[in-house]
């Protein structure tokens, strides 16, 4: 089980689940030819598979790490703004970093997010 879905409070549904962009393979793929790549590569696997992003129609939570484990979980309400970074190959190849702004100024930045539109969007719908 998830672990967003084993922390999911009475009455709570998941409404969006976001992944990580396959963007993050590319440095061990470049490098694969060299014995280098094979280490980014495995880091870029074990991310995408420890990484955990969803909206639910209460909160958002955001789970990275397996053993070293950092999760935010923020209640909609309070939430001042999710903010989107897209360079040009982000908006490309739709991806970026999504920036959770809450109450009081705390801020946390998630890299490497695939379509991080729609994640702000859901979150806004939801938060209304």
């Amino acid at each position: 089980m998830s672990y967003v879905d084993s922390n999911l409070i009475t009455g709570e549904h998941v409404v969006h689940r976001a992944r990580l962009h396959w963007i993050i393979y590319v440095p061990g793929i470049s490098l694969f030819i060299f014995i280098i790549g094979i280490p980014l590569l495995l880091r870029a696997w074990m991310r995408s598979a420890t990484t955990e992003l969803a909206v639910t129609n209460k909160r958002v939570i955001i789970k990275t790490g397996w053993i070293s484990r950092h999760t935010l979980e923020m209640n909609l309400g309070k939430i001042e703004n999710i903010g989107v970074d897209q360079g040009i190959l982000g908006r490309i190849l739709g991806y970026g970093t999504i920036s959770v702004i809450g109450t009081g100024g705390t801020r946390e930045s998630f890299p490497n997010i695939a379509d991080p539109l729609e994640f702000r969007k859901t979150v806004q719908d939801q938060s209304q």
